[in-house]
């Protein structure tokens, strides 16, 4: 059977969505034209989206200012990524001393609980007021936690995603949470 320690290291960050703002409106349509590689089609998407590529993510930027960073797979990333948008911005004139620090909104992570899971069990055994599991709608079960407060999928095959942390320890925390659950119900391999 997998390790406590072993479970936690097969803690993977699959996405960081954070968000910021430069404190004034932007005009996206000439935005557009300035930014290299921007990509904009309000008849799709209302916002602005420009990706970096090292880290890799994808900034969304909106007309009120406001810019929502996505797609990169640690909070230094995101903070990378993010600084390369304000340098871009700064070099068409727009100014950023007044932008809003980061705000880390949702922490997107998976992991290996190591052990094959009965999910109809764990469904009854984990009560259903935090549990919603249809296998003919989706194959995992959502379980919502409340502290830390975060929504964690589990399937099958041990492998569970963690979603809705705000921090990386919130995900370890739930981890420890669920293995401590399935556990106590016998349930853990």
């Amino acid at each position: 059977m997998m390790s406590h320690e072993a479970r936690l290291e097969s803690l993977e960050i699959q996405n960081v969505v954070a968000s910021t703002a430069v404190g004034q409106e932007l005009d996206l349509e000439s935005l557009s034209m300035d930014l290299v590689g921007a990509d904009y089609d309000p008849d799709n998407f209302p916002g602005l989206v420009y990706r970096t590529q090292d880290p890799k993510a994808a900034s969304l930027i909106f007309r009120s200012g406001k810019i929502v960073c996505t797609g990169a797979s640690s909070v230094d990333d995101v903070d990378r990524a993010l600084e390369q948008v304000f340098g871009e911005l700064s070099k068409l004139g727009i100014p950023t001393d007044d932008r809003e620090e980061a705000t880390i909104q949702n922490i997107v992570s998976s992991a290996d609980l190591g052990t094959t899971l009965n999910l109809n069990a764990l469904a009854i055994g984990l009560g259903l007021e935090d549990v919603e599991y249809e296998p003919e709608q989706f194959p995992g079960l959502v379980y919502r936690i409340e502290d830390p407060s975060v929504v964690v999928l589990m399937f099958g095959s041990g492998k569970i995603v963690i979603t809705g942390a705000k921090q990386v320890e919130h995900a370890r925390e739930a981890i420890n949470v669920v293995t401590d659950e399935i556990d106590a119900l016998g349930l853990l391999g």
